[in-house]
């Protein structure tokens, strides 16, 4: 008899759940590989070309589907909660503020990614020592096609809401999620019962409408995609309603009414940078590709790279009320490529618009004053 088949898994299940909670997971939850009530769903978001230009979802579609292909031998999963909401992270106050810049709440910090996975794998070595041998496990930290979102509901760390994201009753959707996937065959959590009930905040202020209906979000709408997935040209008609959203949007977690609920993070890594802290636009705009690279380190926004970053700013510029120091700030930029180009161009268009359009007041109330003043004559 081997030593595994020894050990009560319910204890190494108690094990893990307070090692996970000790390593900074909020929450975890166990669940099996089968994701088959989700395969329908998922091939029809897909087939609606939903996903916009993020082609890797539909490549691996059977990867994502079937766990135990993706890591050979998979027979639980290990789903965890890490909340990330950042201490004074002053929410919507900067969404009021149209020179300044709207950066969403999960990337004021550092990346997720290196350090969940980090604790992932001193998980597994947790359960590893436990056991007294080396099993098969691998982490998974947004890195692969893995179906987080379907696996979390499963496992029980919350409801997928009508904006698609996970909803937990004591922590809200400011968590970011992760997964071990394990070759034991551990007792399993139960879901839990969806509490949206009749409520459509999230539908309702969505800024593009991308939530086309409950559950059902078009990204090719989505300022989140729009602003980190997708690199070229904005549609016009969408880039008013961006408002000053230059990386991410979370305004349907911020009229979510389970927010109120939200944790904040324990993780110093998550604090908002000093730079990103309530920044205006025009301070972002005039950072060098060397700054962008240097202020970005470590962190998610990185990743976008410096040509996205100006064409996103550019936008906001563009929403932004007239200020002469823009148009010039604007107008002066150097090294831009075409797409960065022509977003510039359209925020310069804009700008001049607001322009004209004060000066066309400013002559009105001039004259009212005037004719006023001759009467009295």
């Amino acid at each position: 008899m081997s030593l595994l088949s020894e050990i009560d898994l319910k204890q190494l299940v108690q094990h893990i759940k307070l090692t996970a909670k000790s390593l900074g997971f909020q929450q975890i939850g166990i669940t099996d590989v089968d994701l088959s009530q989700h395969h329908q769903d998922v091939e029809q978001w897909l087939a609606k070309n939903y996903h916009g230009e993020m082609d890797y979802l539909a490549r691996n579609l059977e990867l994502r589907k079937h766990p135990e292909q993706l890591h050979e031998g998979t027979q639980r999963i290990i789903s965890v909660r890490m909340d990330y909401l950042p201490e004074d992270a002053k929410f919507a106050q900067s969404l009021s503020a149209s020179d300044q810049a709207y950066i969403s709440r999960y990337a004021l910090g550092r990346d997720y990614h290196k350090l969940m996975r980090k604790r992932l794998n001193q998980l597994g070595k947790s359960i590893n020592d436990y056991c007294q041998q080396q099993l098969n496990m691998r982490p998974f930290v947004d890195s692969a096609p893995v179906m987080e979102r379907q696996l979390a509901t499963k496992a029980g760390l919350g409801w997928t809401g009508k904006h698609s994201l996970i909803i937990n009753q004591d922590a809200g959707s400011w968590f970011f999620l992760g997964e071990l996937f394990v070759d034991l065959p551990l007792p399993i959590d139960q879901p839990v019962d969806e509490q949206c009930g009749d409520c459509v905040a999230c539908i309702t202020i969505c800024p593009t409408q991308a939530i086309v209906e409950p559950y059902q979000v078009d990204a090719r709408r989505c300022i989140s995609y729009l602003t980190i997935e997708y690199d070229g040209i904005i549609e016009e008609e969408l880039r008013p309603l961006m408002g000053n959203r230059i990386y991410g949007c979370d305004d349907c977690q911020l009229t979510c009414p389970w927010n109120r609920y939200a944790q904040l993070t324990q993780e110093a890594d998550f604090a908002a940078r000093e730079q990103l802290d309530q920044p205006t636009l025009l301070a972002l705009f005039a950072w060098t590709e060397e700054e962008f690279l240097k202020k970005t380190e470590g962190s998610p926004i990185r990743r976008i790279g410096y040509q996205q970053w100006l064409r996103n700013i550019a936008i906001a510029l563009g929403n932004a009320a007239y200020s002469q120091q823009a148009i010039d700030e604007l107008s002066a930029k150097q090294g831009l490529e075409a797409v960065a180009q022509h977003h510039v161009n359209w925020a310069i268009e804009q700008q001049q618009n607001k322009a004209a359009k004060a000066s066309r007041k400013t002559a009105r109330l001039i004259r009212i004053i005037e004719k006023g003043l001759t009467r009295d004559a």
